[in-house]
């Protein structure tokens, strides 16, 4: 059921029949709902696919497409949401239905005319993706400042994870750490530049795609993962405290051990003191 916001006449929340209302950038919007009974010509085969591709692949990045998107759609009635499917649907798409699918490296998931990452590149280093990109000598001082936006999708996963605000542009560099349960799935990083009012925003740049067979770490790391996931197992089935043995009155009391503990017992007691007769006169 819907509810009126501004009197009789004014726009409703909710839905009303097959209308529903609801607002888009502090406007009042309503649009039909329906389901067609006509069964889908192939043109709407193909695009029913390409929408569905996009939306599994950017419904787990809304938080970070809110911002990359948020100054692409500021002033206009368009959503941050449809600019990013819209883009991607036309841009980000490989081959043909049915065996259309995801192209990662052309994915746009910020939009802007601050400078782009130049040279972006990452590496798995134990439990951490490094991201790294050039800063050239010329570079202004005002884009000095900027703050990298990183994001790690995975994607075979519907997970991410992302940082809105790592280190300077002028750093050139910035580890990111990798749930554990994701370690071994396959990666796809994303960085933008956003500066420090947030004004001003960059494309988005593909970082790199790091597939389970290519990640590598260090032997340090390697070994804390695996003690730390033996450790978790252990803990489970360990007693809570362990007693060292420091006598023989820990020893479990056991027919034989009584024993045993009498004979040594007997052992340590003193020998008894034998009297020497006084010699006759």
């Amino acid at each position: 059921m819907g509810s009126l916001q501004n009197g009789l006449f004014g726009g409703f929340i909710g839905r009303v029949g097959n209308l529903v209302g609801y607002m888009l950038n502090e406007k009042n919007v309503i649009r039909t709902i329906g389901h067609s009974g006509k069964p889908l010509s192939p043109a709407r085969k193909i695009n029913c696919n390409r929408m569905k591709i996009v939306n599994d692949f950017l419904r787990p990045l809304i938080p970070f497409i809110k911002l990359g998107f948020k100054l692409k759609v500021l002033g206009t009635d368009r959503n941050y949401y449809n600019e990013a499917v819209s883009y991607n649907k036309k841009h980000a798409i490989t081959g043909e239905y049915p065996n259309a699918s995801m192209d990662y490296s052309k994915a746009m998931l910020s939009m802007g005319s601050l400078l782009k990452a130049e040279n972006a590149q990452i590496q798995v280093i134990g439990t951490e993706v490094e991201f790294s990109w050039d800063v050239p000598a010329d570079l202004p001082w005002q884009n000095r400042m900027d703050r990298a936006m990183l994001l790690l999708c995975f994607p075979e996963r519907s997970k991410e994870s992302h940082c809105l605000s790592a280190s300077r542009r002028e750093d050139g560099k910035y580890r990111m750490y990798i749930p554990l349960y994701l370690l071994n799935e396959r990666m796809e990083a994303y960085i933008s530049f956003i500066n420090d009012d947030g004004s001003e925003i960059s494309d988005s740049v593909h970082a790199g795609s790091i597939a389970k067979m290519e990640k590598i770490a260090e032997p340090e790391m390697e070994n804390a993962i695996s003690e730390a996931k033996e450790m978790n197992i252990s803990n489970k089935q360990a007693p809570a405290s362990i007693k060292p043995l420091n006598s023989t009155k820990t020893l479990p009391k056991t027919a034989g051990n009584r024993k045993l503990n009498l004979k040594l017992k007997a052992q340590l007691q003193p020998a008894p003191k034998i009297k020497i007769p006084d010699k006759p006169n």
